[in-house]
């Protein structure tokens, strides 16, 4: 028989850099604080603020819903010039008779230009205050999203008002024969 085998010990590891105790704040008086912040970057991204979001939505809230208050210039306008061109037709017809819109063919291109702005100004001012919660809610231009809701909230007054003193102004101007 032989002699039995011993097992063969383990080759020690090569020494390496001692173990590194964490960082030690420098003493700042009785009221320093109790908490260090992690220094292994793996837990970096759990204590560093978040990236700020960008205002670019609320901004373009912004102009798009000033671009929504700018076709009440256009419809007023146009409204104006279809009071001018009507206005001795719509003041001579009596006034139980059946509204006739043959009146308003030799203004068809201004009925059509203040009807574009309307819708224009429509899809505009829906696709604003859209925008402007998505804004708010998304802090994401929070004040430019608050500006651009109340914009294009406004909106739609403004044009009626405009429309409507617009047209009053040029039925006035262009056919009001006097009684």
């Amino acid at each position: 028989m032989s002699d039995p085998q011993h097992p063969v010990p383990p080759a020690p590891h090569p020494p390496g850099p001692p173990p590194t105790a964490p960082p030690v704040a420098p003493y700042s008086g009785p009221y320093a604080a109790p908490y260090l912040a992690p220094v292994h970057p793996q837990y970096a991204s759990a204590v560093a603020p978040p990236a700020r979001a960008s205002n670019m939505l609320g901004i373009v809230a912004v102009i798009v819903a000033g671009l929504a208050a700018i076709t009440p210039i256009l419809a007023a306008v146009a409204a104006f010039r279809i009071g001018a061109g009507t206005g001795a037709r719509l003041v001579d017809r009596p006034p139980a008779s059946e509204f006739d819109l043959s009146i308003l063919s030799p203004v068809r291109d201004w009925v059509l230009v203040g009807e574009l702005s309307f819708w224009i100004g429509t899809v505009l001012g829906i696709w604003a205050i859209v925008q402007g919660i998505v804004a708010i809610a998304r802090n994401r231009g929070r004040a430019p999203g608050v500006v651009a809701v109340v914009v294009a909230v406004l909106a739609p007054i403004v044009f009626a008002v405009a429309t409507v003193l617009a047209l009053g102004a040029g039925i006035e101007a262009g056919g009001f024969t006097g009684v």
